[in-house]
């Protein structure tokens, strides 16, 4: 009888600590969506434009980024005093130029239909996750950047690779001070690094109009400063739109 008892309250600590475990993911990223700014405020958001520099061999680039509601997106460049279209979308349309020919040109069917996916993400990924048919799961701590931190994977709807379906995880760490994201990995999927991990780093979160951003990234060695970020701006549809030859 001893042993029944002890058995049956073993089997109840495993799946309590599974379902506490499960609980930890979306209360991490619960308190997350809480300190940028809270859910209210995030879904209210429209649009975004960021103005920033890239800092590139030495050289400093204007960059600017505009993301809207529907999908719609655009990564400016200004280089050497000339404004570049790097890559835009009216939400249907994924372009970008050809910095041999300076013209615009679409991108290929699987990588528009990959960007549409990210794109809808606007303006966070985490917003709503669950709704959206992502999952998230604790891993633990880790310690990144110097800081100890909550490990999340973080799983969205597969993506297409050469024409095969492939998982589109993403490994976030989140601070256990404050439950802001400081870094995310991912696997390369094509090209000659693939395989290998690609890491990001984000920091210097600072408040606008009420939401919290990070001012500092770090994507694959580009680092980028954010100047300043303006909330709902009247943006030209003409940004978005693949030009007419």
């Amino acid at each position: 009888m001893k042993t029944l008892k002890l058995t049956t309250l073993a089997l109840f600590l495993l799946a309590s600590s599974s379902s506490l475990i499960a609980q930890t993911a979306d209360e991490i990223i619960s308190k997350y969506i809480t300190t940028i700014g809270g859910a209210e405020k995030l879904n209210a958001l429209k649009s975004v434009k960021m103005e920033m520099v890239a800092n590139a061999q030495g050289m400093e680039i204007p960059v600017e980024i505009f993301q809207e509601k529907g999908g719609k997106m655009a990564v400016k460049l200004n280089f050497q005093g000339k404004e570049i279209t790097q890559m835009a979308s009216d939400g249907e349309t994924m372009w970008s130029t050809n910095f041999m020919t300076m013209k615009a040109e679409k991108l290929d069917a699987e990588s528009t239909a990959n960007a549409k996916l990210s794109n809808a993400d606007f303006p966070d990924p985490f917003l709503d996750y669950k709704s959206k048919g992502y999952s998230a799961e604790f891993m633990g701590k880790e310690t990144k950047e110097g800081t100890e931190c909550f490990k999340i994977k973080f799983t969205k709807k597969p993506i297409m690779v050469d024409g095969v379906k492939s998982d589109d995880v993403t490994y976030y760490f989140f601070e256990t001070e404050n439950n802001l994201p400081i870094a995310a990995e991912t696997e390369i999927k094509q090209g000659p690094s693939k395989g290998q991990k690609s890491t990001s780093t984000m920091s210097d979160y600072q408040e606008v109009d009420g939401i919290y951003f990070p001012f500092s990234m770090n994507q694959g060695g580009q680092v980028m400063k954010v100047k300043k970020i303006t909330l709902n701006p009247t943006v030209d549809p003409k940004v978005y739109v693949f030009p007419a030859q």
